[in-house]
């Protein structure tokens, strides 16, 4: 839970109740319970501003602490069980030994004796391994560059139907643009950037996963497929986060989870495929102008998009695509983790890195009109990249200058 973003959802509910709002009201903006709206109220009016923090669960008393007796009994036993020739030296093994010296004494449970051993030192759990820096795109980018995320979700009818949600996220405003189609193929994912460009305007980034319809297919190497190949003509400049890394592309994974959970597949039973296509609106709806994710502290995506300035595309722009896309200037980006023999894939190609870097993340950039690949590595936030690897990149095709309007759609997004 983000203690500050309910901290103000929290003052703000009670304000609104100041200021003479029905409960009933407070409960739909606030998407709360009426308990929850109540308990605030009432802390409010006790304490003051200082009651709608939250308070400490921990209990205020601990009946079954152990002596200090039985704590020293437990490390003897331990000791005692680690200097024997065979047999085991865990909690388990300790309370069975306990149970032979004092069978009618009540005993604590392994897990309390397993907390003992850790506090007395007996036992030391391995140190977790530092998590290694990740250069998040929202982060690393300038902060006035503008950064999408795309990816789909797939749900089942019955009889087996499969019903599959494209979703492109801002992930500055949260607004997001919805397409629904009977399969993922690269016409439909096409088609449903052009009408996000359309609807929610044209990006600087997109970041996206290793999906084939994205990168073209694991086949061929150094093949920059359609979908790139689009992204490029338009001047938009691609991140691949690392393969099988969900995590880091989580702000549309929420938004797929969303959708394909409680908040709206779950709630309605689907007949076919039309069904689906009838409630979808509903969905989009709820989401732009009644949903409140965290991070826009009490805003909805749609009054926080009001701030967006976008380039569109429009009909016209939409025409001077060509069916079959020649590879323009442009850049490429892959977000990859070093692998423990030092080799990094991009584009099903393998790329060796210093060793030190294993386990760590790299930032590799393809510019296609230098035919140059680039592969850049951060300590973290306080260190300045640093070049790793600098090569020639040969695409084997001509690379054509962008068109206009395209030209100059970077400088505005």
């Amino acid at each position: 839970m983000n203690e500050k973003a309910e901290a103000r959802l929290r003052r703000r509910a009670v304000r609104m109740l100041g200021l003479g709002h029905k409960p009933s009201e407070v409960q739909k903006c606030m998407h709360r319970s009426h308990g929850w709206l109540f308990k605030w109220q009432k802390r409010y009016l006790k304490q003051g501003i200082a009651g709608l923090h939250s308070q400490s669960r921990r209990p205020r008393h601990q009946p079954s602490t152990l002596s200090k007796g039985m704590t020293r009994l437990i490390a003897q036993t331990h000791r005692r069980l680690g200097k024997a020739r065979v047999g085991l030296t865990g909690a388990q093994a300790i309370l069975h030994e306990l149970h032979a010296l004092m069978p009618r004494r009540y005993l604590p449970s392994p897990a309390t004796i397993y907390r003992k051993l850790h506090q007395t030192g007996e036992i030391v759990s391995p140190k977790a391994k530092p998590t290694p820096y990740y250069p998040w795109p929202s982060e690393e980018l300038p902060q006035a560059a503008s950064l999408d995320a795309i990816d789909w979700t797939c749900r089942f009818l019955e009889g087996g139907t499969k019903v599959y949600a494209f979703h492109t996220l801002n992930l500055r405003t949260r607004a997001m643009h919805q397409d629904l189609s009977r399969d993922k193929s690269l016409e439909t994912a096409q088609a449903h950037l052009l009408e996000a460009w359309k609807t929610r305007g044209i990006p600087r980034f997109l970041q996206l996963d290793n999906d084939a319809v994205f990168c073209g297919g694991y086949k061929a190497e150094r093949v920059l497929g359609q979908f790139i190949r689009l992204c490029l003509f338009v001047g938009v400049e691609l991140i691949f986060i690392p393969f099988k890394e969900p995590q880091h592309n989580y702000q549309v994974e929420q938004l797929n989870g969303l959708w394909g959970g409680h908040a709206f597949w779950r709630r309605h039973h689907f007949r076919h495929f039309g069904d689906v296509q009838h409630w979808a609106p509903m969905f989009t709806d709820w989401y732009m102008h009644d949903y409140t994710p965290p991070e826009l502290a009490g805003n909805t995506p749609a009054q926080q998009q009001h701030s967006e300035h976008r380039p569109h595309l429009t009909r016209h722009m939409q025409q001077l695509i060509p069916e079959l896309l020649p590879i323009t200037d442009g850049r490429i980006h892959f977000i990859r983790r070093v692998q423990p023999d030092a080799t990094i894939r991009i584009l099903n190609e393998i790329w060796s890195v210093n060793k030190r870097l294993a386990g760590r993340y790299v930032w590799a950039t393809i510019t296609t009109h230098s035919h140059r690949l680039d592969i850049w590595y951060r300590r973290d936030m306080r260190h300045s990249w640093r070049l790793v690897k600098h090569v020639h990149y040969d695409l084997g095709e001509t690379v054509h200058h962008r068109i206009q309007p395209f030209r100059n759609l970077s400088t505005m997004s």
